[in-house]
């Protein structure tokens, strides 16, 4: 993550995240940390707060006859803090997430799991219709502690230039 470190005044600074589209290089990879144990607390409340009925998340006698013989953390939990891990190297600064593609669910997680994230940067190119914006491509991969791959996922986000990100207009 890139994090600076702005002078507001005499012996006065604050803290900035993120990058500009200037920022990006293709090939590079960002390692996301802090990685995060998944609870059972967080799997239930998420699975039922997103009304996700499928027992499989939160029955531990029905879980018991599947083929995990235990519940299951819900894919849309784990998609939802990967991408939440990778925002301060990805999107912290973004205009806009345009999309996510490709999205693909490789191994079962549990609750228990700790898991990473890395994004590598696919592919950037300026805005053809916002001249201080362009489109930053990453490709993230979830990992558990042990270096299973869980999920994969293409993402694009709108992302300024250095002297047109919001955070700069806003003296954030």
């Amino acid at each position: 993550m890139v994090r600076e470190v702005i002078e507001v005044g005499a012996q006065r600074y604050r803290e900035t995240y993120g990058r500009y589209f200037d920022d990006f290089e293709i090939g590079d990879v960002y390692e996301h940390r802090p990685g995060r144990t998944i609870t059972e607390t967080d799997n239930i409340q998420f699975t039922l707060l997103t009304m996700n009925t499928h027992p499989l998340h939160f029955d531990n006698a029905y879980a018991a006859h599947s083929e995990f013989g235990r519940p299951l953390v819900a894919s849309t939990l784990t998609l939802a803090m990967v991408v939440g891990m990778s925002v301060t190297d990805v999107s912290q600064k973004a205009i806009a997430n345009l999309g996510w593609t490709d999205i693909k669910l490789t191994a079962p997680v549990f609750t228990g799991d700790t898991i990473y994230a890395e994004s590598r940067v696919l592919d950037k190119r300026r805005s053809k219709s916002r001249p201080n914006q362009g489109i930053v491509t990453v490709e993230t991969i979830g990992l558990k502690a042990d270096g299973t791959r869980f999920m994969s996922f293409q993402r694009s986000v709108l992302v300024p230039f250095r002297g047109h990100g919001i955070d700069e207009k806003a003296g954030y």
